[in-house]
């Protein structure tokens, strides 16, 4: 896909066209990917690449992220190939020049592989992806300023210039303190801009440079530094006193702490510079995520699953994937910690993926025990500053782990030695929109190729893909572990079974120390309204609840959905309050006791009061219906008032530290019972817990996806692993009308097997994934028309190649959100003999302006 408009052959990033002398003073050139929307024009073969000429002092290499000219814009762009001479069909003189290096040694040969496979697999421009790749911005707009030299002025300056536009140039910088301002001020100020400003450049009086978006510039402090005790200098007895309390304090302190500490000023200081006590200088500051000050963790012992399970990954020295299926609170972690330590201590470093970001907190922290300040987490909800200096904290080679979201699997660690997923069933490593639709277990393993290291998929319910990528009968952990202490031990042979050249199969088959799965008891809410109880919580819920508070032990609440109620309805006509820019009904979202009540979409945010009356009917019968985290807050503070409760969900976790906040109070025993979503399942481990509870898991269950039952189970079985983790043992309680179903079934006893195998057979048998593949073409529009008629065109035109199959078009199953109206066409093949594809250029030629339209490849949200 990606190939130069002017050489047709492949691209390879660091290898030069032809070789050059440093010092010669021949012209040299350079290739261009620019990051501009007008830049993407769109040749046969690929995207286009832009000459630049190379300054004579500024060294560029391939892979260099540059500041270049782009119109009447300063763009970022990346260095691709360095050339002896221009393009033929160019005249020289037309050629304009990269003004500046913004980060080099960016892109190594292995890293632009990734990058290209990543562009073709997910069909999408190599630009999109390597802005993706970088923090966000620093492919941005930066612009290009003068800053006068005083110093280099001599007296009455002005009248040795012969340029008006430069003497006014001259005068503006001279009227402000730092002399420093934009060409695009100056250009807007003065004719013959451009004259002016090289009679100053070439007399040396001002220099231009390139600036930067602000949090792409290195964060700084003033720091005093000691460099004379002052015993030869005439002091006076105060200023003795604040050298010496710099010197206890090693020699050097922030300025700001230092003015504290003495109560003194900074002229004072000042003084002792000039009389060469002490240096004042700025000095960069890491922005980086903070954690707590934790105590230091030591390694522990290892039962002989995990021993043999770390065992084998320690024996891999190049690519190999493989599975670590370990029930919950089998002792994942402490595999991934015993296996990142030997490799620090030779100079290699660990990416560690979590699905987001709420996991984050305790990981990291767990981490930091371990390895202190070697630990970095890089994810979208740092700032912009935190990203780019963790981004460059990553290029210096240190030894290091990365701790991150789906984005971090393109952290640019230069001495890559082993990558981990953890959960990585999890649907959140998956990016939906915008492009590239890429599955960070997907590049992850492409990228552990390139880098010759292992990959570690960690999960106590694996993805199909996963499972079945390493063989369709491993041994289940759980009927290894129903056998008793000799069947359990088998060899490792058994239970850590090695699946082809570069596939393996780990299984941690029970919990650390011994402890059980805790017991799951499936409660049918027919019978609980049969026999009169209209509550939402169950007679067996509401009797463990009871105990929890006697017993000052501590519980979870799972609810699939946030909010108070999920729609509100009119019981006189049956009238649905819905969002009037998205095809789905607003939910109840309470605020505060006596406050306005306030319904919510779900989808594009749009909120408004509650009625009083029906809209359609004018009734004033309008009723809640459906549960969210919200009304079960409510009920629980009605029938248990004493239950200290947290709600844990997206609406209370907004704030910047908000999940490690909730999570310690919790942690601390401040509260009994967390209620919250989706959040609760992803890997927390809180061993006080004792019992979770499932208000309602029928809402996991009845979804239009062929994927529906896969990920209930996965989130069922996940949240009820958060029980029973630590002495205590931990109860589940599952509330479903639906008693029968499969999914339900295997929760109960813990199957992941036979649940996997049941799944399997239908997914094979429809021929979708892993047997079959799927892209999915998503199209959205303000005119519902438009859209519509484009579908059915592409569909149309598809539908001429044999070699795959159409389904569709079809509208989204939530056809219009934020006022867009979405349509969508499923593209199904067998994997074994790949198809050949359309032409994506030309079916994105089939969308009118107004059209978008979004290829995910391996779809995992068809709704």
């Amino acid at each position: 896909m990606y190939i130069n408009d002017i050489n047709s052959s492949p691209l390879v990033v660091a290898q030069a066209s032809e070789s050059y002398q440093s010092g010669a003073t021949l012209n040299r050139w350079v290739e261009v990917l620019v990051d501009c929307p007008g830049a993407s024009m769109k040749l046969e073969k690929g995207e286009k690449l832009y000459p630049y000429r190379l300054p004579a002092k500024l060294e560029v290499k391939p892979g260099d992220i540059l500041s270049v000219p782009f119109g009447a814009q300063q763009v970022g762009g990346v260095a691709i190939r360095i050339l002896a001479k221009p393009p033929a069909d160019l005249a020289p003189e037309k050629i304009r020049e990269v003004e500046d290096v913004i980060q080099r040694d960016f892109i190594g040969d292995s890293y632009f592989t990734l990058l290209e496979r990543v562009s073709k697999y997910y069909y999408t421009q190599m630009i999109q992806v390597i802005r993706m790749a970088l923090p966000p911005g620093l492919l941005g707009r930066s612009q290009h300023r003068i800053r006068l030299k005083r110093e280099n002025i001599p007296n009455g300056a002005i009248e040795f210039l012969g340029s008006t536009a430069a003497r006014q140039i001259l005068k503006i910088l001279q009227s402000q303190v730092d002399g420093d301002y934009s060409f695009k001020f100056l250009k807007r100020q003065i004719q013959n801009f451009d004259y002016g400003k090289k009679q100053l450049l070439e007399r040396n009086w001002a220099e231009s440079y390139v600036e930067l978006l602000r949090y792409s510039q290195p964060q700084t402090k003033p720091v005093v530094t000691l460099v004379a005790d002052g015993s030869y200098i005439d002091l006076n007895k105060r200023q003795r006193e604040i050298l010496k309390v710099l010197r206890d304090c090693g020699g050097e302190l922030w300025l700001n702490e230092f003015l504290q500490i003495c109560k003194t000023t900074t002229p004072t200081l000042k003084g002792l510079e000039q009389k060469g006590c002490i240096v004042i200088e700025e000095r960069e500051v890491l922005r980086r995520e903070q954690g707590p000050a934790l105590a230091k963790d030591q390694p522990k012992s290892l039962n002989a699953a995990q021993a043999s399970a770390l065992e084998t990954i320690q024996t891999l020295d190049r690519f190999a994937q493989v599975l670590l299926h370990g029930v919950t609170g089998s002792g994942k972690t402490e595999v991934y910690l015993q296996a990142i330590a030997p490799l620090l201590k030779v100079g290699k470093s660990a990416l560690v993926l979590v699905p987001e970001i709420g996991l984050t907190p305790q990981l990291t922290d767990r981490f930091r025990a371990r390895f202190g300040n070697k630990v970095s987490v890089y994810h979208s909800a740092l700032s912009d500053g935190e990203r780019y200096d963790t981004w460059r904290q990553m290029l210096t080679g240190e030894p290091q782990v990365v701790i991150g979201t789906r984005s971090a699997v393109f952290a640019p660690l230069p001495k890559l030695s082993l990558i981990i997923l953890d959960e990585e069933h999890d649907s959140s490593f998956k990016q939906d929109s915008p492009m590239p639709t890429y599955h960070a277990r997907t590049v992850a393993q492409w990228r552990a190729e390139l880098e010759n290291c292992p990959l570690v998929l960690g999960s106590a319910t694996p993805s199909l893909e996963s499972w079945v990528s390493v063989g369709t009968s491993p041994p289940s952990p759980l009927s290894a572990s129903r056998e008793g202490g000799q069947e359990r031990n088998l060899n490792s042979s058994l239970l850590n079974q090695k699946l082809g050249d570069r596939s393996y199969y780990l299984s941690l088959p029970e919990r650390i120390n011994s402890r059980p799965l805790p017991p799951v008891e499936i409660v049918d809410m027919r019978q609980e309204l049969q026999q009169g109880n209209r509550s939402i919580f169950s007679r067996s819920l509401q009797e463990a609840l009871q105990q929890l508070q006697e017993r000052k032990q501590q519980g979870i609440l799972f609810i699939h959905r946030r909010g108070h109620s999920t729609f509100v309805s009119c019981r006189s006509c049956g009238y649905v309050l819905e969002c009037p820019h998205c095809d789905v009904s607003l939910a109840y979202h309470h605020t505060e006791e006596k406050a306005p009540e306030l319904l919510r979409c779900h989808y594009c945010n749009y909120a408004r009061s509650h009625p009083k009356f029906c809209p359609d009917c004018s009734s004033p019968y309008l009723k809640f219906f459906g549960s969210g985290t919200q009304r079960v807050a409510q009920e629980l503070a009605r029938q248990f008032p004493e239950l200290r409760l947290i709600r844990f969900d997206s609406d209370t976790t907004r704030n910047k530290g908000s999940h490690r906040t909730l999570l310690t109070q919790f942690a601390n025993g401040e509260a009994d019972l967390l209620v919250g979503t989706q959040m609760l399942t992803k890997g927390l481990d809180l061993p006080q817990v004792t019992l979770v509870g499932v208000v309602a898991a029928d809402g996991l269950l009845h979804l239009s996806d062929y994927r529906a039952s896969e990920r209930a189970f996965q989130t069922l079985t996940q949240v009820a692993g958060r029980a029973g983790r630590g002495d205590d043992p931990g109860k589940v309680i599952v509330q479903t009308y639906t008693l029968e179903h499969q999914v339900i079934e295997a929760v109960r006893s813990h199957d992941y097997q036979s649940f996997s195998q049941t799944e399997l057979e239908q997914r094979q048998a429809l021929n979708y994934p892993p047997y079959g593949r799927l892209i999915l073409l998503r199209l959205s529009s303000l005119d519902p028309i438009q859209v519509q008629n484009t579908a059915q065109i592409i569909a149309t035109a598809l539908s001429t190649e044999e070699e795959f199959e159409i389904l569709g078009p079809a509208p989204a199953s939530i056809l219009r959100v934020a006022n867009r109206y979405r349509w969508q066409i499923l593209i199904k093949f067998d994997p074994d003999a790949l198809p050949q594809l359309p032409d994506w250029e030309e079916v994105r030629s089939l969308c009118p302006p107004s059209v978008s339209l979004t290829i995910d490849v391996d779809p995992l949200n068809i709704m």
